[in-house]
């Protein structure tokens, strides 16, 4: 690859990233399971908690992984075929704007957290156990999903900088973790105002709850 220009490979982890990242998995799953438009139930939202809330565990499962696994195929992808570790992590993040503003749906996408956590496992499987660590420690205290999501994502450019010391990953995370907080602006407000629905409430919020995936 030495013979490549230089740009070339953070070009095609963007674009390669990107277009794996805006493949709608819940909503294609949820449509050859006959269920119709994901994003006429619930909160109108692509990932697997909407996609639960059609009664279908399995295809619930089966849209996280394939959520997380867009981002971390691309990201080992683009990582392996340019042995360049920034340039998969360029593919990641990549993905991750394309399941959040997804070409094929008038860039109407998912929130974003499955897709945020696989790019860690496939480009920085250390910094991904920290995260999912962090994760299931303020969801397990507050029992709120949203905002263990967004207290990790806070957290993770210092827990990006102690574990790789590396600017450009911890640049990409903090970029990465504004945007997750701007797609949870929602779940801020209800945060704020006591209406956030916690994990394993039995109150229906269908309409205003809107899931961290």
């Amino acid at each position: 690859m030495g013979d490549l220009p230089s740009y070339l490979p953070f070009l095609v982890a963007i674009v390669l990233g990107y277009l794996f990242g805006s493949v709608p998995f819940g909503l294609v799953i949820t449509r050859l399971a006959g269920l119709g438009d994901i994003r006429e139930i619930g909160s109108g939202n692509i990932g697997a908690t909407n996609v639960l809330r059609t009664g279908r565990k399995d295809l619930a499962l089966a849209t996280l992984i394939l959520d997380a696994g867009k981002a971390g195929i691309a990201a080992c992808l683009v990582s392996l075929l340019f042995h360049n570790f920034h340039a998969g992590l360029l593919a990641g993040a990549a993905a991750f704007v394309g399941h959040c503003y997804p070409v094929w749906l008038g860039f109407k996408g998912g929130k974003g957290v499955a897709t945020f956590i696989g790019m860690l496992f496939g480009i920085m499987w250390k910094v991904a156990l920290a995260f999912a660590v962090s994760w299931l420690l303020v969801a397990l205290i507050s029992r709120y999903s949203s905002l263990a999501a967004l207290v990790t994502a806070a957290l993770l450019p210092v827990i990006t900088w102690f574990i790789t010391h590396d600017v450009f990953a911890v640049v990409i995370t903090a970029a990465l973790a504004l945007l997750l907080f701007w797609r949870h602006r929602e779940n801020i407000r209800r945060l704020l105002n006591g209406t956030e629905t916690r994990i394993g409430s039995k109150k229906k919020q269908d309409a205003q709850d809107a899931a961290a995936q």
